[in-house]
């Protein structure tokens, strides 16, 4: 049987694969394995992102926090960062996000954070998993006052955007930005921090209905914000995924500037004014190899770690590092938040445009970002993590390893939320790299379904 928890909580097709009565036995174990050392009446805070399955999981989630005595705080639609940051704020026992971030609105998922705002542990997850696979043994469910009950507050997301503008100073008037919300739960913090900030802001996907979360638009649909920036002679523009909590950028000419390159550029102007913790910014193993080649030029250290942004986060804890994050926008700022931050990451990156006066289109010239093909391959879920089982698959990729060597490299991984392998190649031929990796995807894709 495969794990519950992914990379990133537990995500799944909503009504389908991550049911009500799902959401409500995370609930339940959840409360209970993070509340369990404390004498006092537990209290969960749960927010979601704008698609339609959100209430429906979000309150099955909270009568399970409930009926094991814990209370809930429900703070309705607000990005996943602010879920952090206003359960570490309030000093409640945890906090869990209704999201699925940038997959369609079909699939839903949950996450969870303990009382400091950081993502749990594999053990922690592995402990709730245990609960619900065995039953809820040696939960007790209590009768009468004992029960727990459900607050309802519409006023987090400001307390939200205050903390934002609060700990990154910039005055923006002057700019236009075009701001892609994605229909998703930036629309209404974001638009009302950069507003507040100062700037001419032109907000696009900022009327969710539920079902339109991510289509075609936000941080991965870039076309239409990239055509609307150059209309509108735009400084440059921003866009979010579903839950905001990752951040892509388009300068003003309209050409993209992904995760990696919004990390080099803030990360070498926090190098010179001191504040890049030990120089070290900490990345994945799919961040481009010309972002490494930055930090080499630039004297800065590169941790590297296995995909996802819980890991990049546990690496930059251990270190003491203040910055880290992924290619696909995900960008860390430890000072002041503790997980992936669209929002953080927006006002850092338009700090540096006003404090050097320069273009965002000069600014991301900092690194050369070689070319990359990255195809998917579609597999049954629970056969993903066994791609070098095959040996046909592990052929192909000890021959492309020999082919690129020096000159590039291959990377393969399942992804951690979809029933998906990545097959990701870097070379200095954009033509031969996207032959190679399509030609590797059908052959795993083939030889696996």
């Amino acid at each position: 049987m495969s794990r519950l928890f992914g990379t990133d909580g537990v995500r799944g097709v909503a009504n389908e694969e991550l049911t009500p009565q799902l959401a409500m036995q995370l609930g339940q174990a959840g409360a209970y394995v993070l509340s369990k050392e404390n004498e006092h009446k537990p209290t969960i805070m749960v927010g979601c992102d704008t698609r339609i399955s959100g209430d429906m999981l979000a309150n099955a989630l909270m009568a399970g926090a409930c009926s094991v005595g814990a209370n809930a705080v429900y703070v309705g639609v607000v990005p996943t960062p602010a879920v952090a940051y206003l359960t570490r704020k309030y000093k409640v026992d945890a906090g869990v996000v209704i999201s699925a971030s940038h997959n369609t609105v079909e699939f839903n998922g949950i996450k969870f954070f303990d009382g400091n705002g950081y993502k749990l542990p594999d053990s922690l997850e592995d402990e709730i998993e245990s609960l619900i696979r065995n039953g809820m043994q040696g939960i007790k469910f209590p009768i009468g006052a004992g029960i727990g009950k459900i607050k309802y507050r519409t006023d987090a997301r400001e307390e939200y955007i205050n903390h934002a503008i609060q700990s990154v100073k910039v005055e923006l008037q002057g700019m236009k930005i075009v701001v892609d919300c994605a229909e998703g739960a930036a629309f209404y913090t974001s638009v009302e921090a950069l507003k507040e900030s100062g700037a001419e802001v032109v907000a696009i996907h900022t009327n969710p209905d539920g079902t339109n979360i991510n289509a075609n638009c936000g941080s991965t649909h870039m076309e239409e914000l990239q055509a609307r920036v150059v209309y509108e002679k735009a400084d440059l523009g921003l866009a979010f995924d579903g839950d905001a909590d990752r951040l892509m950028a388009v300068d003003e000419t309209g050409k993209i500037v992904d995760g990696d390159q919004i990390m080099a550029i803030v990360g070498c102007h926090m190098k010179k004014q001191g504040k890049l913790h030990h120089d070290t910014i900490v990345a994945t193993v799919m961040s481009n190899l010309g972002f490494f080649l930055m930090g080499e030029k630039n004297g800065i250290h590169m941790e590297q770690t296995k995909v996802g942004d819980r890991y990049v986060l546990e690496r930059m804890r251990e270190i003491g590092a203040s910055l880290g994050g992924e290619q696909s926008g995900h960008v860390i700022f430890l000072d002041e938040n503790t997980t992936g931050d669209g929002l953080l990451s927006a006002l850092h990156l338009l700090q540096v445009v006003v404090e050097t006066k320069k273009p965002l289109s000069e600014l991301a010239k900092v690194m050369e970002v070689m070319p990359q093909a990255l195809v998917n391959a579609k597999v049954p879920n629970h056969k993903k993590e066994h791609y070098m089982d095959y040996p046909e698959i592990a052929d192909a990729i000890a021959s492309l390893d020999k082919k690129f060597a020096g000159a590039g490299r291959v990377l393969i991984r399942p992804s951690g939320t979809e029933p998906l392998v990545r097959v990701m190649i870097e070379g200095k031929d954009q033509k031969m790299i996207d032959i190679e990796a399509k030609k590797l995807a059908e052959l795993i894709q083939n030889c696996m379904l």
